[in-house]
């Protein structure tokens, strides 16, 4: 099968299975992979059982173990945030939508909100990622419109994505859930643009951390380039069983 029919079905399978609530094909996949790895990669406690009640059921399973309130509620804005994504994919690719999608992932966390951040907003304090400073609040919007204006100006391959990405984690515009919006536009656009789309692993996370190093340090993609063919290999593998007869 090649990219474009990949696409054309993945496109129908989503459109199709969201419409009807059906959990058990390809889109019920999609979004407890992505909702599961990408939160497990900013420190999320849930396992993939509990992540998949929480998508199937809307509970969590029976257990001994405590939850963390937020992992729960960030959990279900990922869903939510997917499920946005799906329904403007015909939108432009604009800072007014990157804030739509951050606002369904961040709009029902608690502590997010009790800790005055911004929702669906740009940050309105500086943060830090690690040792390294980020955008200037009073910086974000100029920063983030010359990214998009440069993105919207290339031929969009892997390479772009890359560099589009580590860029957008450079600049962090958002007082938390930078990387979860951050990894969503990857996919999002690879549907847009006719590349296979890809879902980043919580077991590749120290890979992905040093390709975001080595573009803050050399501006190089090379990287995480690489992550990103392996992670679409992987990704076209598993979907390969909901189209197969």
């Amino acid at each position: 099968m090649n990219t474009s029919t990949f696409i054309q079905h993945l496109l129908e399978r989503f459109e199709i299975e969201h419409a009807k609530r059906d959990r058990s094909g390809v889109y019920g996949f999609t979004q407890r992979l992505m909702a599961y790895n990408s939160n497990k990669i900013e420190g999320s406690t849930l396992t993939e059982e509990q992540t998949a009640s929480l998508f199937d059921t809307g509970v969590l399973p029976k257990s001994d173990d405590y939850y963390r309130a937020k992992d729960v509620e960030e959990m279900n804005g990922h869903f939510l945030m997917f499920n946005k994504m799906l329904d403007t994919l015909n939108a432009d690719l604009s800072q007014d939508l990157i804030k739509q999608f951050h606002y369904e992932l961040k709009s029902g966390v608690f502590e997010d909100r009790a800790n005055g951040y911004a929702i669906g907003d740009y940050k309105k304090r500086p943060n830090m990622v690690g040792i390294n400073k980020t955008a200037l609040p009073s910086q974000v919007p100029e920063e983030m419109q010359n990214l998009l204006n440069w993105y919207s100006a290339q031929e969009i391959s892997l390479e772009t994505l890359a560099e589009f990405h580590a860029r957008y984690e450079i600049i962090h515009p958002f007082q938390d859930g930078n990387g979860r919006t951050g990894r969503l536009l990857l996919f999002r656009e690879c549907l847009c643009h006719n590349i296979t789309p890809f879902i980043i692993e919580d077991a590749n996370r120290p890979e992905y951390l040093d390709a975001l190093k080595a573009y803050r340090q050399d501006q190089s993609v090379t990287e995480l380039t690489a992550l990103f063919k392996k992670e679409q290999e992987y990704y076209l593998n598993q979907c390969e069983y909901f189209f197969a007869e």
